[in-house]
């Protein structure tokens, strides 16, 4: 998984037919302290996130297998909408910054 905040929307009006419904976020992905890493994704949204919220995503097969009937063209999945962190641990986590 990967923590990350929603920086923007993604609208396709013509998209592979599995996909129509679905709503596109670009999503920054940070370490726990909030220090941007990488570069930004587009991540399936339908849990209802939005721009500003920090959010976990799930990549590769687990976002490609979320419709038990079919396997969808798909990297990346908001699976929740994040309310703290709280880590304890080295530099390169945050050491012992809380983000609420």
């Amino acid at each position: 998984m990967q923590v990350g905040t929603v920086i923007g929307n993604v609208w396709a009006t013509r998209k592979e037919d599995h996909l129509t419904g679905l709503k596109f976020l670009f999503v920054q992905p940070e370490l726990p302290n909030g220090s941007p890493i990488q570069t930004p994704f587009i991540a399936v949204d339908r849990i209802g996130a939005g721009v500003g919220d920090k959010v976990m995503v799930t990549l590769g097969s687990a976002a490609t297998n979320m419709a038990a009937e079919t396997s969808l063209p798909i990297d990346a999945l908001i699976i929740g909408i994040i309310d703290s962190i709280d880590v304890t641990g080295g530099a390169e986590h945050g050491e012992g910054i809380r983000n609420d």
